[in-house]
């Protein structure tokens, strides 16, 4: 694999977006998704990396700025290209960025059904937490953080 992160605007990665929405569609209920448009992810303070492998886009990581913190949203990677290190890769560069922004602490929010991210998460140091911003108490939801230095 030749794998390359770079950032990535919404329609580049309309395919994984939208991978991404039916797979958790079908984990959790809607009041339990808290989806962002890709095109959020596209303004000004937010962030959306790409993952390509010789010209095709395999996976994607963004994060919103809210301000103190940024919160990470949308890791996904391409059925055919997971267990090969891309989302790692993508956090890795996601953290990198985050932090030359400015920002000290990434947040985030997963679900239950999900634990080969939880367990993506922890390894990378994130932690988990109470709910935080606009998030409530949701027995499908983990809250995680990771302070960055």
């Amino acid at each position: 694999m030749a794998l390359s992160i770079r950032e990535a605007q919404s329609s580049e990665v309309h395919h994984l977006i939208e991978a991404s929405t039916i797979l958790l569609q079908s984990l959790y209920p809607e009041e339990s998704n808290h989806l962002v448009d890709p095109d959020d992810l596209s303004e000004p303070g937010n962030l959306l990396l790409g993952a390509e492998d010789l010209d095709t886009l395999i996976g994607c990581v963004g994060y919103v700025n809210k301000g103190s913190y940024a919160e990470v949203k949308r890791l996904f990677v391409s059925q055919e290209f997971r267990r090969q290190g891309v989302a790692r890769v993508l956090m890795a560069e996601l953290e990198s960025r985050a932090f030359g922004a400015g920002f000290t602490l990434l947040r985030l929010e997963t679900g239950t059904h999900q634990p080969e991210s939880i367990a993506l998460y922890e390894s990378l140091g994130y932690r988990i937490r109470t709910p935080f911003g606009g998030y409530i108490d949701d027995p499908l939801s983990v809250f995680m953080e990771k302070k960055l230095a």
